[in-house]
């Protein structure tokens, strides 16, 4: 049995790699953001995982792992690859045209799918307080969408912020998925099959509309590499060695992130119900995180009396 020290210190480390997490991939998404002027988003989604698949392999090679990619549950690594296509090119289109802040508003809502999809699919208990936290995110959502005056009889809802909510949708529904697969499979054989999905699905997918590569992009695809493959590689340590409830609170840096690279890059600060949406969705996931717990230490206490 651990110590509360123990507890700490792998609380500590994980909220330090999980900080490391979300400032690769806020990098990583100004790089997409870049990208997305000069290629299709179906194109970015195969360039990312084929400039990621180096390291990847690299990786494997090191921990020397190859062993663990003998049995793999097929269905669920296809379903989290296509899924993975599908969400990066998703949430590249709507970063093309929203600023990193209000794209990062928009896509909190994920761990509150996640935990609705966790009903039918994990068969998890949900309490009725979660479901409310739940709605009043999805309520942060409209107000981030400006759903009111001249704004609304204009059409608010724009493509790139239902692209950035339906990215938000196939990422919930991968890490349900990633769950599934994470209980038999190994994380080489989860990162190797995502990467290898994007390289070879996107590729064809992106096909018919391929753009030539620029040599002047060279350092831009390096940088997407070099970032989303950290990203992974920290994220994945930081649940790892951490309780979930004292590490995922963090992800939500990732909207200063966004505010800071929208300033110093684009020259753009969010509006004010980016602001207003953002507080909701963040107070509400906040909420669940810590509803989710008080649940994990009253079932603790009540295994060990």
């Amino acid at each position: 049995m651990s110590t509360p020290s123990q507890h700490a210190a792998g609380n500590l480390r994980s909220i330090v790699n999980m900080l490391l997490a979300v400032m690769f991939f806020a990098l990583m998404d100004a790089v997409l953001k870049t990208l997305s002027g000069h290629y299709p988003p179906l194109q970015i989604a195969c360039l990312r995982g084929a400039t990621a698949l180096p390291l990847v392999l690299a990786w494997i090679q090191w921990r020397r792992g190859w062993h663990t990619l003998r049995q793999l549950r097929w269905s669920l690594h296809i379903l989290r690859g296509c899924l993975g296509i599908t969400m990066l090119a998703l949430f590249t289109r709507g970063v093309s045209e929203l600023p990193l802040s209000a794209t990062y508003t928009l896509f909190f809502i994920a761990p509150m799918l996640i935990t609705a999809l966790s009903v039918p699919v994990l068969k998890e208990r949900v309490p009725k307080a979660h479901w409310w936290a739940i709605a009043a995110g999805f309520g942060g959502v409209l107000v981030a969408l400006r759903p009111s005056g001249e704004e609304l009889q204009a059409g608010f809802v724009t493509v790139g912020g239902l692209a950035v909510l339906a990215a938000a949708l196939c990422y919930a529904v991968a890490a349900v998925a990633g769950r599934l697969v994470s209980r038999t499979d190994s994380s080489e054989s989860m990162i190797l099959t995502m990467m290898v999905f994007m390289t070879v699905g996107g590729g064809l997918l992106a096909a018919p509309h391929w753009v030539p590569v620029s040599l002047e992009h060279a350092g831009l695809l390096l940088a997407l590499a070099v970032t989303g493959f950290l990203g992974q590689l920290t994220i994945n340590e930081a649940f790892r060695h951490g309780q979930a409830s004292a590490v995922a609170p963090f992800e939500y840096t990732a909207l200063a992130w966004g505010v800071g690279l929208d300033w110093l890059v684009w020259q753009t600060l969010p509006a004010s119900h980016t602001w207003l949406g953002a507080a909701i969705i963040v107070g509400s996931g906040l909420y669940l995180v810590r509803r989710e717990k008080r649940i994990s230490e009253v079932h603790a206490n009540a295994e060990h009396p």
